[in-house]
């Protein structure tokens, strides 16, 4: 199997992980959370899985859907256990996580599958669409944020099993931002070392977010 495509259910494996996220453009925040994740958690795959429509976004339009998939196969181009997954961009909209954790279980019947996510999704996972839902088809596994509580009473309310389904992760604190990448791209600043020499390459020669800059 080539490194960067979706794996097959017949390749179903016994834990695997799920990112999500717009990945617009991924970058090495992402990477360390997935990396974290796949080691404590001996994780087997790690899917990246790049969203169609985010219904937590705001009203700046999304990067193309090709153009998404592409930076994140750039992104993992080099790790064997990284893969990317268009659950979500292969269906239509609007697309809500549940959902998407759904067609991963159907592809993978034999796994236990781990949402990754930080600690500020956690603490507004209640305002997610059905997050009991998630918890049935997904553990979580939870990177720390520094300046987030979490109101565990107000979750149980909304998914009174969320406290046997939390793993926390110890992931290093990385402050990058895909906002502030395209901002910085738009402004002519430099982007080395925030993402994959990859990523870069793209943006640079597809000319994303070149009207960023404010």
């Amino acid at each position: 199997m080539s490194q960067g495509s979706t794996p097959r259910a017949a390749d179903a494996l016994v834990r695997i992980g799920v990112l999500g996220g717009t990945f617009d453009p991924p970058h090495y925040a992402h990477l360390a959370l997935a990396e974290a994740a796949r080691v404590q958690l001996d994780l087997g795959r790690v899917l990246f899985v790049p969203v169609g429509e985010p219904p937590h976004k705001g009203t700046r339009p999304i990067t193309a859907s090709c153009h998404r998939a592409a930076l994140v196969e750039a992104a993992i181009a080099d790790h064997p256990a990284f893969f990317l997954s268009r659950a979500d961009l292969d269906r239509p909209g609007p697309h809500f996580t549940v959902e998407m954790l759904k067609l991963i279980r159907q592809a993978n019947p034999d796994a236990e599958v781990f949402l990754l996510i930080g600690g500020d999704s956690l603490a507004q996972l209640h305002t997610w669409w059905k997050p009991a839902g998630i918890v049935t088809h997904a553990k979580l596994a939870v990177m720390r944020r520094p300046g987030w509580r979490v109101d565990v009473e107000r979750l149980e309310q909304a998914v009174p099993e969320i406290r046997g389904r939390v793993s926390w992760l110890d992931v290093p604190s990385l402050e990058i931002s895909s906002t502030d990448l395209r901002r910085r791209v738009g402004e002519g600043l430099p982007i080395r070392y925030l993402v994959p020499p990859q990523v870069e390459n793209y943006i640079r020669q597809h000319r994303l977010y070149a009207g960023e800059a404010r």
